[in-house]
């Protein structure tokens, strides 16, 4: 899996709420109510529009990814200030969906199952020196090793070989590709075009070879997941909507471990405490701060069961606070704040994040991010009261 925490153990999740410890994802432990089993609002209905929205948001990054696509192969045809501006603005445009899709991992789907592609597609922290030079290593990475064969298999099966930050593939060695080392304290990096360019760079054709291919490699992976959630076939989202209370213990699960796992713990905390740039999630771009919001509006998103498409259309489905509030109105309003709260919160922290890091405990930034880190945590545990609300009492939260 991409970060590391995925790595380590998943932890049955109590946070103080007296709820049993479990261990092991594939543990279906769960109870149903009977006051959710009487609800007009089942657990399929809640199912089922999850599946909807999540093939939504998984459709709409795969079509910003092709538009970035586009920019890349005008940017590789043709190198040029304006067209590398243009391939950065279409990445950045890119991840503002992709981050929201976050909330649907966590619970063994097809995202992140044994065989899923999300190592490969949004892997970090990264060694840029793994693909190519840095400062100080003029002929480092694939990109200068003339023995290396730049296909969409060799760059997957290099993908953190060796090493978790050995990455060659996703959307972060495609940022490093179009800006290059983050050397700056004040904004992103500034790789130039002429980097693409034969005559001006080293290797300035095996860069471009390696920038298409790995945008290939991208794009077949968004394709592959979002074929698993396509409607009216027999694939994951088929079985996913017939499973009833056991399908939103894993959107809980989803939700709570985004909240505290990833989001509070491995992108907020770590930086936090290592107030170290190379722990800063989109390094290269500065574009963390926005990868914070667009995982906090991922899990609204599916709380609220709400989505605004990329043609600004909106989707709405039966949602998990309609399902809590028929038992506890006042527990979901309350969760629903709380995520709320930490939208806003993720909105307040400022660009770059490297910089927001940096400083004692009191420095502005760094009480910017913490709110935001206070935020997620708590709404973690209000998830974890929810589930119980609907009967689901034992969930297997990835923790930081």
């Amino acid at each position: 899996m991409s970060q590391r925490l995925v790595r380590r153990s998943v932890l049955g999740l109590a946070l103080g709420l007296g709820l049993g410890a479990v261990t092991g994802v594939a543990t279906p432990a769960f109870a149903q109510t009977a006051a959710a089993k009487a609800s007009k609002l089942d657990a399929r209905a809640v199912a089922v529009g999850y599946s909807e929205l999540v093939y939504a948001n998984y459709s709409d990054s795969l079509g910003s990814a092709r538009d970035m696509q586009k920019a890349i192969a005008a940017l590789l045809a043709a190198p040029s200030k304006e067209t590398l501006e243009a391939a950065r603005k279409s990445w950045l445009d890119a991840r503002e969906f992709y981050g929201q899709t976050e909330a649907f991992r966590f619970y063994g789907g097809p995202i992140d199952d044994e065989n899923g592609p999300e190592g490969q597609i949004n892997a970090w922290p990264m060694d840029e020196s793994y693909v190519d030079y840095v400062e100080g290593k003029a002929n480092a990475g694939f990109i200068n090793d003339p023995k290396f064969k730049i296909t969409k298999a060799n760059l997957a099966k290099q993908n953190e070989r060796g090493g978790e930050e050995n990455i060659a593939t996703g959307w972060h060695a495609i940022e490093f590709l179009l800006w290059g080392q983050d050397l700056s304290e004040t904004g992103p990096g500034d790789r130039s075009f002429e980097d693409y360019v034969d005559g001006k760079r080293a290797n300035a054709d095996r860069r471009r070879l390696y920038l298409k291919v790995v945008t290939e490699l991208l794009i077949d992976d968004l394709a592959s997941v979002t074929k698993a959630w396509a409607p009216g076939q027999k694939n994951f989202r088929a079985q996913f909507d017939k499973g009833g209370v056991e399908s939103v213990r894993k959107i809980i699960v989803g939700l709570g471990s985004l909240s505290r796992g990833e989001l509070a713990g491995e992108r907020m905390e770590v930086p936090l405490n290592s107030q170290d740039q190379e722990d800063e999630h989109s390094c290269f771009s500065d574009n963390t701060h926005r990868d914070m919001v667009a995982n906090a509006m991922g899990i609204q998103n599916v709380w609220l069961g709400q989505y605004k498409r990329r043609d600004g259309s909106s989707l709405k489905v039966a949602s998990l606070a309609d399902l809590v509030g028929a038992k506890n109105a006042e527990l979901s309003g309350k969760t629903s704040a709380q995520i709320a709260s930490t939208v806003k919160a993720t909105e307040g922290i400022q660009a770059p994040f490297d910089r927001e890091i940096i400083g004692g405990a009191d420095a502005p930034g760094r009480k910017r991010i913490q709110a935001a880190v206070d935020s997620a945590t708590e709404q973690s545990k209000l998830l974890v009261q929810a589930a119980n609300a609907i009967g689901i009492t034992k969930l297997t939260l990835v923790q930081p």
